[in-house]
C-alpha cells in the first residue's frame, strides 16, 4: 500500500520534500495548560487541563463547552502541581468509574474515583468523589500524576520521589514510603484495595502498594496494548532522561538515586548491587542531538492501522526540545522537529490508537501522522485537517485564505472540486465511500500542498 501511495502522489508532482518523517496535524486549540489526553471507548478524547477542568474533544473538533469535570476548587495547581491524571475503568460502560490523580490544597497527592452522570454521558457527578489514597508530598514538585489500568485490570500509579535535589531523603529506594514508586491497586476490592499478587504483600515495613520502585519523577507512563510491556518515562536530575520497558513482572528497582541513567549518581545510600537494578532501554543527554534537552514527556507504542512504518515504535517528547522521538525494540533513538512553542507534556491515544500530543504552552493538541503519506510541493500551503481518519466532515484550517481544494481518488482520479474564500471551514465527505483520498488545496497566492485522508 504505501508505494502504492508514492507513485500516486508522483502522479501529482515531480519535485518533492520531506523536512521529517513525521508531522503534527492540528486537531483543536485554544485549551489551557493540558497534560493528559484519554479515551473512554468511544470517539470523544478527554483532555486534562493541570488547572483542575477535564473537557471533551469531539470527534469533529468541536469542544464541549461545560466541562465533563470541574475540579479546580479542589486543585492547587502551578510548577508541576495540578490535576495530573485521568484513567476510565474497565466497567466504565455499565457503571461509569472513572479515577483522577491530584494534588489537593494542600499540595499532596489523592487518587480519587468519580462517576459520569447516567443521563448525560458528557458530564460527571461532581459530588460522586470516593477518595482511594492519599500520599503526603514535602514538596512541590516531582509528584508524578499518571494513572493507567494495566491489561491485569489493576491501576497503576506513577508517584515522584518528594522533590528536592537529589532524592535528599532518599524516598526512591526506601520501600516504606510510598514516593518514587509505580503503585498498584485493585479497585475493585474494599480498601486499602491491594491485590494479594503484588510483589511486596506481608512484608514487614514494607509498602504493599509498591509494583516497581526507584524512580525519580516518572511523568507518564504507559502499557503497550500488543505485549502488555510497562513503558516509563522518567525525568533525570542533571544530565540523564530515561526511557524504561518492564515486562510488568513487579518488585523491579530502576536504580534512582544510586543511578541517573545508566550512570552513577549517588551511592551513599541505600544502594543495591548492579546486578540488582533494572536499567533503561534509552536514555539521552540534555545535550544530545543539538538541540539542549532537559525532561522527557513519555508517551505510547504505537499500535494504530494506518501508520505502518510507526508500528511497535515508542514515541516520547523533550519538554524543552520540542522534538518528538521515537524508540525502536533496540533501544534506538531518532529525533524529529523540533516543534517550537509547544513544550509537549503528553501524549494520548484514541479509541482506534491513533497517536496524539499536547503542548502546555500552545495549548493544541495534534495528531502524529506518517509524513511520507502527505506531500507538499516547494512553494506549499500549510494546512491542518481533522479529524483524520474521517467519517463524513473533514475541518480544515490554514494560515492564509484558500481558494480551492480538490479531492482525488488513491488512483488519482479527480472526484470533486470545492471552492472556497476562508482559512477555516468544512468539507463533507459524505457521499464517497470508506477509502483512502488525497485532498490538493490551493491558497490565493497559488501556493498549494497535497494531504492524504482517510475515510472510515
Amino acid at each position: 500500500m504505501k508505494s502504492l501511495l508514492i507513485i500516486t502522489l508522483f502522479f501529482f508532482f515531480t519535485l518533492v520534500s520531506h523536512a521529517q518523517d513525521i508531522e503534527l496535524n492540528l486537531v483543536a486549540s485554544g485549551f489551557n495548560s493540558p497534560v493528559n489526553i484519554q479515551n473512554a471507548g468511544d470517539d470523544r478524547l478527554f483532555i486534562v487541563e493541570q488547572g483542575g477542568l477535564i473537557k471533551i474533544l469531539n470527534v469533529d473538533g468541536t469542544v464541549n463547552q461545560t466541562p465533563f469535570l470541574d475540579l479546580s476548587s479542589e486543585v492547587s495547581s502551578g510548577n508541576e502541581r495540578g490535576l495530573l491524571g485521568l484513567a476510565f475503568g474497565a466497567d466504565y460502560n455499565t457503571e461509569g468509574y472513572f479515577y483522577v490523580n491530584y494534588t489537593d490544597l494542600d499540595g499532596n497527592t489523592v487518587i480519587s474515583r468519580f462517576q459520569a452522570n447516567g443521563f448525560n454521558p458528557d458530564l460527571a457527578i461532581p459530588d460522586s468523589e470516593t477518595i482511594i489514597l492519599t500520599i503526603d508530598q514535602p514538596a512541590s514538585n516531582h509528584n508524578g500524576g499518571c494513572i493507567a489500568f494495566g491489561p491485569d485490570g489493576k491501576l497503576y500509579i506513577a508517584v515522584g520521589d518528594g522533590g528536592g535535589a537529589g532524592d535528599p531523603n532518599d524516598n526512591a529506594q526506601n520501600l516504606n514510603s510510598l514516593l518514587g514508586k509505580i503503585l498498584r491497586l485493585d479497585v475493585t476490592l474494599p480498601s486499602p484495595y491491594v491485590p494479594s499478587d503484588n510483589p511486596f504483600v506481608g512484608m514487614e515495613n514494607i509498602k504493599s502498594e509498591i509494583w516497581d520502585y526507584g524512580v525519580r519523577n516518572p511523568w507518564k507512563f504507559s502499557f503497550d496494548s500488543e505485549t502488555g510491556n510497562l513503558w516509563i518515562a522518567d525525568v533525570g536530575q542533571n544530565e540523564f532522561e530515561e526511557i524504561n520497558r518492564l515486562d510488568n513482572s513487579g518488585g523491579q528497582n530502576l536504580g534512582w538515586r544510586c543511578f541517573e541513567g545508566n550512570e552513577v549518581y549517588d551511592q551513599s545510600g541505600n544502594c543495591p548491587d548492579d546486578s540488582e537494578v533494572t536499567f533503561p532501554l534509552a536514555q539521552y543527554s540534555h545535550n544530545n542531538s543539538g538541540q539542549f534537552k532537559c525532561s522527557v514527556t513519555g508517551g505510547y507504542v504505537y499500535r494504530g492501522a494506518e501508520y505502518t512504518n510507526f508500528q511497535g515504535l515508542y514515541f516520547f517528547a523533550d519538554y524543552c526540545s520540542d522534538e518528538i522521538g521515537t524508540v525502536d525494540a533496540n533501544g534506538n533513538i531518532i529525533y524529529y522537529g523540533p516543534f517550537p512553542g509547544n513544550n509537549f507534556t503528553t501524549f494520548g491515544v484514541d479509541n482506534n490508537n491513533n497517536l496524539y500530543v499536547a503542548g502546555i504552552q500552545s495549548g493544541k493538541i495534534y495528531k502524529i501522522e506518517d509524513a511520507s503519506l502527505s506531500v507538499e510541493a516547494k512553494n506549499s500551503v500549510s494546512v491542518s485537517l481533522y479529524p483524520n481518519p474521517t467519517k463524513d466532515v473533514l475541518n480544515f484550517e490554514s494560515k492564509t485564505t484558500l481558494t480551492k481544494a480538490v479531492l482525488y481518488s488513491v488512483e488519482g482520479k479527480k472526484l470533486q472540486e470545492f471552492t472556497l474564500t476562508i482559512k477555516k471551514g468544512k468539507i463533507s465527505l459524505e457521499k464517497f465511500p470508506s477509502g483512502i483520498y488525497f485532498l490538493k488545496v490551493f491558497d490565493k497566492a497559488s501556493q498549494n500542498a497535497v494531504k492524504s485522508i482517510l475515510k472510515n
